[in-house]
């Protein structure tokens, strides 16, 4: 059963306040991905679980504050909240078994990089940020 939506406003708020769009619907995926055909395309697929808010959107937020390239696009559906548009975007990347939160980064189309939740439990957010610093280097224009 899906939270109140009252409760979960300061999540998707943590995100949506840096740039990334959320995505409510399968339909809403599928336009947000043909864009991510090209170029560099971050997505999160957040979460109401405790390593959601202490690690992986601070994380998040601190990767892209540096001066690090970013990626063309930012993307967010929210687990267990907008259950058809994150099956959806699971099926985009149908190797890796379902997690949240996670995190995938996408260039031209293709996942290049996937941080699953038990990679994000017991870190701290700055770890989370040097590593997708590290790809968004690796992989931007």
């Amino acid at each position: 059963m899906p939270y109140s939506p009252l409760l979960i406003k300061p999540f998707r708020e943590e995100l949506t306040s840096v740039g990334f769009v959320e995505l409510h619907t399968a339909d809403d995926v599928d336009r947000a991905m043909k864009d991510a055909a090209t170029g560099m395309t971050l997505v999160v697929i957040n979460s109401v679980a405790g390593c959601a808010a202490g690690t992986a959107r601070p994380g998040v937020r601190l990767a892209l504050e540096g001066d690090t390239k970013r990626p063309d696009r930012l993307l967010t559906v929210f687990d267990e909240q907008d259950i058809e548009a994150t099956a959806k975007m699971r099926s985009y990347f149908a190797d890796i078994p379902p997690s949240h939160p996670s995190i995938a980064l996408l260039k031209d189309g293709e996942l290049v990089y996937f941080i699953p939740r038990h990679r994000i439990e017991g870190r701290d957010a700055r770890s989370i940020a040097a590593d997708l610093q590290s790809v968004f280097d690796e992989f931007g224009q």
